[in-house]
């Protein structure tokens, strides 16, 4: 899936953060709610004007960037 069809950034709208094509709903949104386990369609219902596309395209959007580097995590300190 290309997101970039889907997802956009423009510095006039929602200041410039990611946002589904001719909404100001943004990628972030979409992607706290599904952190939260709202499914899909309880997203779809509370933001009609996107599609099953538009959530796909917002997580392939977050899955970039840790695909493209390596995050080096340090282990916690044992309690």
């Amino acid at each position: 899936m290309n997101w970039r069809e889907r997802i956009t950034v423009d510095p006039k709208v929602c200041h410039g953060k990611a946002c589904v094509k001719g909404t100001r709903i943004m990628a972030s949104v979409i992607l706290d709610n599904l952190a939260a386990g709202i499914s899909q369609d309880e997203i779809l219902k509370s933001y009609p004007s996107i599609n099953p596309k538009d959530i796909q395209s917002a997580i392939a959007y977050a899955a970039e960037p840790a695909s493209e580097r390596i995050i080096s995590l340090q282990a916690s300190p044992a309690l």
